[in-house]
């Protein structure tokens, strides 16, 4: 595997309203910094090992520091803050950190809180990029296609044979972000002797370890996803985090949140995407002169302003509106999340309930305003007709497409109605 930046200390707890405006302008400035060469890279198209870099050195990673002995780090309201204005600037690199931040949490949701204490303290103090899956094909499918979301349904799994006090992993997974550029990886897999479904930590620096990033991807395409094979790689017991329970139904509500905690953050990459897109197209707009006809009835109201053609100034409002009512959908289900990590061990399944329904309608809302706006943004901008190093807005639209097909809106809508006709409750699971 190629040598991955050098770790960075870790940055301070936020707790005061001061350490939240230092977090913010940090945000802002490596925003701004992947911004400029956003178009570049993505062109490119390689493993993010420089954005990786730019992350630790900037903190990220180590921002979302659940409740332990380091203190309560920044909660999760200010790290989806930090998902969004990140994917604005470049929705991959959002996506990256956004499932970092889910995956964070992994001991917290299956360890012990004695073994989740250890591992947070050394993730912090070395700036790790967490990367992976929890979701164990084969393990709760999902009956419209037969495979666990998210999951290719020619995708093998990993098994854990006993070898010794630990196990040997191998096998072969497909993930989304990280394959190349992640310091740690959990994983679902299933052991050999006993079949149970167990969740790991797995250094990718070990030489049993072999990463294949993709290539030519349509959009995403510094996510740094691919596939990662694992060939005798030893796993000790203090890396098993814990057991997933082989029937949904016996999953605890608060291991539950794990999915829910993914599926949310990269509610909040898309909706960086369909801002950053908006903010992109608005300062074209203002800058480019446009042909329609003014329309005030005297022949004023409109001329010598390029940015004040009465359909384009509509199609902005529909634009907007249709981003602040993402906005709007999401901000009580990231609320909703932030109260239930808090809770803990005791949350109960009404209270995950009520969060569950509240991401898959911020999920449902969310999926449809960033398609709608990288689509019409591309129009607007004549992104279609661009040449191949024009102003690159049809990467938001790509970055949207990519993004928004790892999962279906249908299954979750139909959760919603269910829940709200009939009151049952979203089943408690482990699959995204």
């Amino acid at each position: 595997m190629p040598k991955k930046a050098t770790a960075r200390p870790t940055t301070p707890s936020i707790n005061s309203p001061v350490e939240s405006d230092i977090w913010r302008r940090i945000t802002r400035e490596v925003a701004d910094d992947l911004a400029v060469d956003a178009i570049a890279r993505d062109r490119a198209g390689k493993p993010p090992f420089d954005e990786g870099a730019r992350l630790r050195e900037a903190g990220l990673p180590a921002l979302l520091t659940p409740p332990g002995p380091l203190g309560s780090g920044a909660d999760w309201r200010t790290a989806c803050a930090v998902i969004r204005e990140i994917a604005a600037a470049d929705g991959s690199i959002g996506e990256l950190l956004g499932r970092h931040y889910a995956l964070s949490w992994s001991a917290r949701f299956f360890g012990t809180p004695e073994q989740a204490d250890l591992l947070e303290i050394r993730a912090a103090g070395e700036q790790w990029l967490w990367a992976g899956s929890t979701e164990i094909p084969g393990a709760g499918t999902d009956p419209g296609t037969g495979t666990a979301p998210g999951i290719s349904g020619a995708d093998p799994g990993l098994t854990l044979t006993p070898a010794g006090e630990g196990h040997l992993l191998n096998g072969r997974r497909t993930l989304a972000a990280g394959v190349s550029v992640a310091d740690r990886l959990v994983l679902g897999a299933v052991c050999t002797r006993t079949g149970d479904p167990l969740i790991v930590v797995v250094d990718p620096a070990h030489p049993g370890v072999t990463a294949d990033p993709a290539h030519d991807r349509l959009g995403q395409r510094l996510t740094g996803a691919g596939s990662v094979g694992f060939d005798g790689v030893p796993v000790h017991p203090e890396q098993v985090l814990g057991a997933a329970p082989r029937d949904e139904y016996d999953v605890s509500p608060f291991a539950s949140l794990a999915p829910l905690a993914l599926r949310l953050a990269l509610v909040h990459v898309g909706l960086g995407i369909a801002e950053g897109a908006l903010a992109e197209a608005r300062d074209a707009s203002r800058a480019a002169p446009h042909a329609w006809p003014p329309a005030g009835t005297d022949g004023t109201g409109y001329e010598g302003r390029p940015d004040g053609d009465p359909y384009l100034l509509l199609a902005y409002g529909e634009l907007v509106a249709a981003a602040h009512t993402a906005a709007a959908v999401v901000e009580p289900a990231t609320e909703a999340l932030a109260r239930g990590l808090l809770v803990g061990r005791d949350l109960g399944a009404e209270e995950r309930a009520d969060i569950a329904v509240l991401v898959a309608a911020a999920e449902a809302v969310t999926s449809r305003s960033v398609l709608q706006v990288t689509t019409r943004v591309l129009e607007l901008t004549q992104g279609t007709n661009a040449p191949a190093d024009g102003p690159g807005f049809d990467r938001f639209w790509r970055n949207a497409r990519v993004l928004t097909a790892q999962g279906s809106p249908v299954h979750r809508l139909r959760d919603i109605g269910d829940h709200y006709l009939n009151g049952t409750h979203p089943p408690l699971t482990l699959r995204r």
